[in-house]
């Protein structure tokens, strides 16, 4: 009896730890009876009919390119690093691709019994819609338009995965390799670009160095003439001051002989015959002759000359 006893214990033990099933926060258990679905179990303690109930295996991770299978399903949000694929663009140029996937179950019913086998089937989806929006697209445009490859991709997958029960939360594309002709016809592109860049840098420069010249010589001509014009005006209201001061002076000394000579005769002839003088000095003081021609006009000269002598007599 106590031998049977003990068995009856063992197995009520064993029933009854087949019977409660714990489940982790964040995740769950597709449960059928019989072969039919029957519940999906919550984060806790859950209750089953050993023998009877029983919970569904499928392909839960994909790891190293194998998939690895388990009752349990992860709530929690994923990344799927897929192996790097040959894509070919829109100019036909070949370029190797790798993709990582962010996605999320949250239909475990829909992610167990309306795809056979989920990982495989976001892979294998994965890499022919990225051959679709990398094939509409040129290489140039390819390596600039992260963003909106990304963006698509995520698009049409979120879209596909939908009645799987996934959530496709982010897709980031991780190397975008194109062959090495390809790299290097694209650096000595760039380094013809940077050049053609220097070069019409370097002549705008010049232009400018030109332009900042001329106008420094256009302002410095403009200067000269300014002060050109201000040293004549200068000159000549220095001049016409002299020619006011010496008509002034000759105008006092004229009235000074006047006033010397008290005469009614005219005293301009005595200036006139001075003047006449003056210029017969200049004349015959030159060193190439010796010889001196009166003008007809002289005898009037004597005649002032005679004037004076007579003047100076009274």
């Amino acid at each position: 009896m106590i031998y049977v006893l003990g068995i009856i214990v063992v197995c009520v033990l064993i029933l009854a730890k087949m019977s409660l099933v714990i489940i982790p926060q964040s995740e769950t258990k597709v449960v059928e009876r019989l072969g039919k679905y029957h519940a999906t179990l919550q984060p806790g303690i859950n209750v089953i009919l050993p023998f009877i109930d029983r919970p569904k295996v499928v392909a839960s991770s994909l790891r190293g390119g194998r998939y690895y299978y388990s009752s349990v399903i992860d709530l929690r949000e994923q990344v799927y690093d897929f192996d790097k694929q040959n894509v070919i663009t829109k100019d036909n140029v070949q370029t190797e691709i790798n993709a990582l996937l962010y996605f999320q179950i949250v239909d475990p019913f829909k992610s167990v019994y309306e795809i056979n086998n989920l990982p495989n089937a976001i892979e294998k989806l994965t890499q022919t819609t990225l051959r679709n929006i990398i094939g509409e697209m040129e290489l140039d445009e390819t390596l600039t338009s992260r963003d909106t490859i990304n963006t698509k991709l995520r698009s049409v997958l979120d879209d596909a995965t939908n009645k799987w029960g996934v959530k496709v939360n982010r897709v980031e594309l991780q190397d975008i390799n194109p062959p090495a002709s390809v790299l290097m016809a694209m650096e000595k592109q760039m380094q013809a670009e940077r050049n053609k860049r220097a070069t019409i840098l370097e002549s705008e420069a010049t232009k400018q160095q030109d332009i900042l010249i001329s106008e420094g010589k256009k302002a410095a001509l403009i200067n000269q003439a300014e002060a050109n014009k201000q040293r004549a005006i200068l000159i000549a209201e220095g001049e016409a001051q002299a020619r006011i001061r010496r008509a002034e002076a000759e105008a006092q000394a004229i009235e000074k002989i006047t006033e010397a000579v008290k005469t009614t005769s005219n005293p301009a002839n005595y200036l006139i015959a001075q003047k006449y003088i003056e210029m017969l000095q200049q004349v015959a003081s030159g060193d190439k002759t010796k010889t001196v021609f009166l003008p007809y006009e002289a005898s009037n000269l004597m005649g002032s000359i005679g004037g004076i002598k007579e003047l100076f007599k009274q």
